[in-house]
């Protein structure tokens, strides 16, 4: 049985986090948006994985994505790719033990950012077109 509020709680949740992150693209605060589309995809497949009833822990988007294909659903190769870039900015986008000299937020660029938010928007459009098929399956 499909749990559609607590999809739409968490895929809300997701689609605040992209807002945000476009909003530091545009402050030019280029980790934060990188930080922020990570957390927006990883709030969208534990929109998925909380809608089908499946346990959703960690904050590695590809370990997640793991635990959706364990529930039969097809993965494609490019959502990989990009939850494996999504990954990378968890850590280091935030904490300057991260990187052996200096703050963060001099290792990231317009074009992190940028790309990180299309990977986001990317996951949670392929998360969605799951949802939908999966209720159109179970009506």
């Amino acid at each position: 049985m499909l749990d559609e509020s607590e999809y739409l709680r968490w895929l809300e949740t997701a689609k605040s986090f992209l807002r945000s992150a476009y909003g530091d693209l545009e402050r030019e605060d280029y980790n934060w948006a990188c930080f922020k589309a990570q957390q927006s995809s990883e709030m969208a497949v534990k929109a998925l994985l909380h809608g089908i009833g499946s346990p959703a822990y960690g904050h590695s988007i590809t370990k997640l994505l793991t635990a959706v294909r364990s529930e039969g659903v097809e993965v494609p190769e490019n959502i990989i790719e990009y939850t494996k870039t999504l990954d990378k900015y968890y850590i280091p986008t935030r904490y300057p033990n991260a990187w052996s000299e200096g703050v963060p937020h001099e290792y990231y660029t317009r074009l992190d950012a940028s790309n990180a938010i299309k990977y986001a928007e990317e996951v949670i459009l392929w998360i969605e077109k799951v949802w939908k098929h999966l209720r159109e399956e179970k009506s």
